[in-house]
């Protein structure tokens, strides 16, 4: 691949005009295929239950429905940006990510650990009865990976209203339910309002399990949504010893001004965590086109108000940003469209705590004294919604043909309220505070960085219609807020306070501490290093000490630079002990020459650590030649091609030709250099192309002939050259017919003699060397003595003991084959003791086959004994035997130079 154009180099007029052009990239070979998530244009969007009436609450829950063929097939992650190193799976895989978030994701985004310090009660109150509750959470379980969590090894119990087991709500089973849908009036329309609740408590109880897999899970079931039955639920809920309680469901504060819900003590539990919902609809419920009030029990003061984000994930899972979730309008009827908005806004009646009024942006959320909504958030959009299984009709996903699975996608306020509780519960839950959310207030004031500050978007009202392409509002955030909350915070993140992220989303669970707690370490990263460094690899390294809180993610990000493009796990994993460890990864595909940097970063509840490890530098490897080829060929031109790499080192080229005389065997042959230049030790892989039409006269190109070429290139690491290649130009009108080219031979990297690592610049009728270039047409006067079958008699040693040696067949012969070996003209030692004659000594031997018409260049290793009477004499006269098979031995005498 090739990353820049480089320099155009003259050779002056005794070289043919050549160009180095970029080349196009590549994909690399045998690479398995990745799938990445389909846009927000592939799904659609719809509420699980419906709009509550006077005294009712409705969940929060939106399920993702598959809008196109390709969302149907379920074969890409949703909302999974890691996911997008995975093959497509044979069939739907929630562990793939191809139904939603999985329990990884929602830890490596936010930080958290996997289990509470201590044991944790989380309740979830809901409505209705899931006759499957229990054994949906052990399919969710088991999908992932998570310990069990069941009602024989006490970790789950289902409660009614009550508080008492074995005596659940409508339905109680499965059989109730179904036939309850086969009837008709009240009971029908309370059986498909009962399935929306299903999926609400797997939604819930999943996503508890989820965050906190060490968790005690309590669902508690109210009769039916009316507020009276989920506040006795809440009561039950406290009394069953939970040390967090989720709500995800709620409605409007109040049915008109002056008419509202008044604060319920089953909100008001001190030292308990309550959490809830600030609801799907946008600020002051835009889009639900009834009242406009912020959502009850969201806007009590007694509870922690959880708002919904849009979140982003980076290639490897990690937070990458959020935003205020809002995918509303208004359509051209002037009814609201879209798929939802985290709720909000400001409490009619309700004041705010000392607390919440004391955030430094107060003044400008615009509540005066009320309570403003919410004080933190979550993920919620549903696009970026978790994978839920539930048996429900609710949850039912077809794919294909006859094939249907149980596990959906859901997002809204319903899934960041059980998030945020759980991340309470990880942290110990309230630790004493009567009212948690103070916690969070006061942590904002003494580490700012203990949340992500959601600095984007709005939850405001926006008058245009809502784009179900790209699924985009067609407003700005700052139309949304100058349309709806008058520009002020209540509707418009910013930085620190607003009203629809609160105080931000998790980054860990330093947030969730009070006061007075040991505070937790992020872990200490140090002694970041690279070690065993080759061309195309290394080995980095650094020092990671845990500090007491276990290591939730650990990787070494690289690149060229600072670029850190590319990261790897560490291995292993430090767990959550209080000394140091050493972590490192392999890493590979770096380029040649080429300076890296790298870091090593480390998270746990306490937050991250990293450490810049030193720059470190690849050494440079000998250039790499492909793709040598002839194309454009004509009567007299032809343009010759090849990719060189010169693999982090200044790199000499030079595109060389052979004489193509008639009778190959009675020629002295040479290498005629065509072209040459430098490609800069920061180039990547460039195409080099030589256009033969400026030096057909110098080079005597005629129609009609067959011509032989190679690429040769060095640089500071070693040399390399590709095996000849061949072209015949085309034969005049009327013209004696072409010669018969050779067969052809695969383009390939081989070594070849150490080049000069610079070439000098050129004058006509000189090589690089500045000795005299031989045209064709003078070479076809030289003739060597009828024994002579060789290209040249001078050889030079190379590097391992080799030297390189040029063949012909003889004249008219398509093809031969037969041995090519180098023995000492005499006995290397003088005569044999007794006068008996001594034997000359053999150097080296070959086989061979060779085209017609064509020279071959053939490796030949010499002994250990040649080399050693070549270190001494430096120049050794040999005596090159040629046997061919079908004809009669000729023989050569050469000179063999040493090496260096």
């Amino acid at each position: 691949m090739f990353a820049r154009l480089a320099t155009l180099v003259l050779l002056g007029c005794a070289a043919a005009a050549f160009t180095v052009v970029p080349a196009v990239a590549e994909a690399s070979a045998g690479s398995p295929a990745r799938v990445s998530p389909l846009p927000s244009s592939s799904y659609g969007v719809r509420s699980l239950c419906a709009a509550p009436g006077p005294g009712r609450a409705r969940c929060m829950a939106l399920a993702l429905v598959a809008g196109d063929a390709q969302a149907r097939a379920h074969r890409s992650p949703i909302g999974v940006t890691g996911a997008a190193a995975l093959a497509p799976s044979a069939a739907p895989s929630p562990a793939a990510g191809d139904f939603g978030l999985r329990p990884r994701d929602l830890h490596s985004a936010y930080g958290l650990p996997k289990s509470a310090p201590e044991a944790q009660t989380i309740a979830l109150v809901d409505a209705y009865n899931d006759p499957s509750a229990e054994e949906d959470l052990g399919h969710y379980s088991s999908e992932f990976g998570l310990p069990e969590c069941t009602a024989a090894d006490g970790c789950f119990s289902q409660l009614n209203q009550n508080g008492r087991s074995g005596e659940p709500p409508f339905p109680r089973t499965r059989a109730e339910l179904e036939a309850a849908l086969k009837g008709t009036g009240p009971k029908r329309t309370e059986a498909r309002e009962a399935m929306g609740w299903s999926v609400e408590i797997s939604l819930d109880i999943e996503t508890a399990h989820a965050v906190c897999e060490s968790c005690r899970i309590v669902l508690v079931e109210a009769n039916n949504p009316e507020y009276a039955n989920l506040e006795a639920a809440e009561e039950s809920a406290a009394r069953a010893g939970a040390g967090e309680i989720s709500n995800s469901w709620g409605g409007p504060e109040c049915v008109a001004v002056g008419d509202c819900i008044a604060d319920s003590p089953a909100f008001d539990h001190p030292g308990v965590v309550v959490a809830a919902a600030a609801g799907d609809e946008g600020y002051l419920n835009w889009l639900e086109e009834s009242v406009p009030f912020a959502n009850y029990p969201a806007t009590s003061p007694h509870v922690v108000a959880v708002g919904g984000t849009r979140l982003e994930l980076g290639a490897k899972g990690e937070w990458a940003g959020e935003s205020v979730w809002n995918d509303g309008g208004r359509g051209k009827s002037g009814r609201t469209d879209g798929s939802g908005a985290t709720g909000g806004g400001c409490s009619a009646e309700l004041e705010a705590q000392p607390w919440q009024r004391a955030v430094a942006d107060w003044s400008e959320v615009g509540c005066g004294d009320r309570r403003a909504v919410a004080d933190v958030a979550a993920d919620a959009d549903p696009y970026t919604g978790v994978a839920v299984y539930d048996t429900s009709p609710e949850c039912e996903t077809e794919y294909e043909a006859l094939h249907t699975v149980h596990w959906c996608t859901i997002g809204g306020t319903s899934l960041a309220t059980p998030l945020i509780a759980a991340s309470f519960a990880l942290a110990g839950g309230a630790g004493g505070v009567e009212y948690p959310s103070r916690t969070l207030y006061e942590n904002a004031v003494k580490a700012p960085a203990s949340l992500h500050d959601v600095t984007s978007g709005s939850n405001g009202e926006c008058d245009l219609p809502f784009d179900t392409l790209t699924r985009a509002q067609g407003c700005t955030p700052a139309e949304d807020a100058a349309a709806s909350c008058s520009s002020e915070l209540i509707c418009l993140a910013g930085s620190g306070y607003d009203g629809p992220t609160g105080l931000g989303t998790p980054d860990g669970i330093a947030a969730f501490l009070p006061a007075g707690t040991k505070a937790l370490l992020a872990p200490s990263v140090s002694s970041a290093g690279a070690s065993s460094v080759s061309s195309s690899s290394a080995t980095l390294s650094a020092s990671v000490d845990p500090n007491g809180s276990e290591v939730i993610g650990c990787t070494i990000e690289y690149g060229p630079g600072e670029a850190y493009s590319a990261s790897a796990p560490c291995e292993p994993m430090p767990g959550s002990g209080t000394s140091a460890e050493t972590v490192s990864a392999k890493v590979e595909g770096l380029s040649p020459g080429t300076e890296y940097g790298f870091r090593v970063r480390a998270s746990n509840a306490g937050g991250r650590g990293e450490a810049l490890g030193a720059p470190f530098t690849t050494p440079a490897a000998a250039p790499t030649i492909a793709g040598a080829s002839a194309s454009h060929v004509s009567q007299r031109d032809a343009t010759l091609e090849a990719r060189i790499d010169p693999n982090g080192a200044a790199t000499s080229w030079e595109v060389l030709m052979d004489d193509p005389c008639a009778a190959p065997m009675e020629c002295i042959r040479a290498d005629v250099v065509v072209a040459g230049g430098t490609l800069a030790a920061g180039d990547a892989s460039v195409a080099v192309r030589v256009d033969l039409a400026e030096s057909a006269a110098r080079l005597n190109i005629e129609p009609g002939t067959t011509y032989t070429f190679w690429v040769r290139a060095g640089n500071e690491a070693g040399p390399a050259e590709t095996t000849p290649q061949t072209f015949t130009t085309l034969a005049e009108p009327g013209g004696p017919p072409s010669r018969e080219p050779p067969a052809s031979q695969e383009p390939g990297p081989v070594s070849s003699p150490q080049l000069p690592t610079t070439l000098s610049p050129q004058t006509p009728g000189q090589t690089p060397s500045g000795t005299p270039v031989q045209s064709v047409a003078s070479l076809k006067q030289a003739k060597a003595p009828a024994v002579a079958h060789l290209a040249s008699t001078t050889l030079r040693e190379r590097a391992g003991g080799t030297v390189a040696v040029r063949v012909s067949c003889p004249g008219g012969e398509r093809s031969c084959a037969g041995t090519l070996t180098l023995q000492t003209l005499g006995a290397p030692g003088g005569p044999a003791a007794g006068g008996a004659k001594a034997s000359p000594l053999r150097l080296a031997t070959v086989a061979f086959r060779v085209s017609g018409t064509h020279a071959r260049t053939l490796t030949l290793r010499l002994s250990a004994r040649a080399r050693a009477l070549l270190a001494r004499a430096r120049v050794l006269r040999a005596r090159a035997i040629i046997e061919v098979r079908g004809a009669s031995a000729t023989q050569a005498t050469v000179a063999i130079r040493a090496g260096g």
